[in-house]
């Protein structure tokens, strides 16, 4: 299944609180249980102002469909092609 980086705009994302970040994730986790397990959230990055998650869904659309049902935005979806990394090198 296709991999999706999704850049969500959080103004002051890097300063919420741990339980903050808890109650997101619980928000996530609980609209994906709903949705089956076509979708799959892997991990997300927190910085300043911006939260980049990344997902495995069949397509955007689903991707869109769990941000409007957890209510967060998805300002950029975008499909990763390829993954490179240190090893790429060798």
């Amino acid at each position: 299944m296709p991999k999706y980086v999704i850049e969500r705009e959080i103004p002051g994302a890097g300063n919420l609180s741990a339980d903050q970040l808890k109650e997101i994730a619980q928000t996530s986790c609980g609209v994906l249980h709903a949705m089956g397990p076509q979708i799959q959230w892997l991990h997300s990055y927190v910085t300043g102002d911006k939260i980049y998650c990344i997902y495995i869904a069949e397509n955007e659309e689903q991707v869109r469909e769990h941000a409007k049902q957890g209510g967060f935005p998805a300002n950029a979806v975008c499909e990763v092609l390829s993954t490179i990394d240190p090893t790429t090198a060798e």
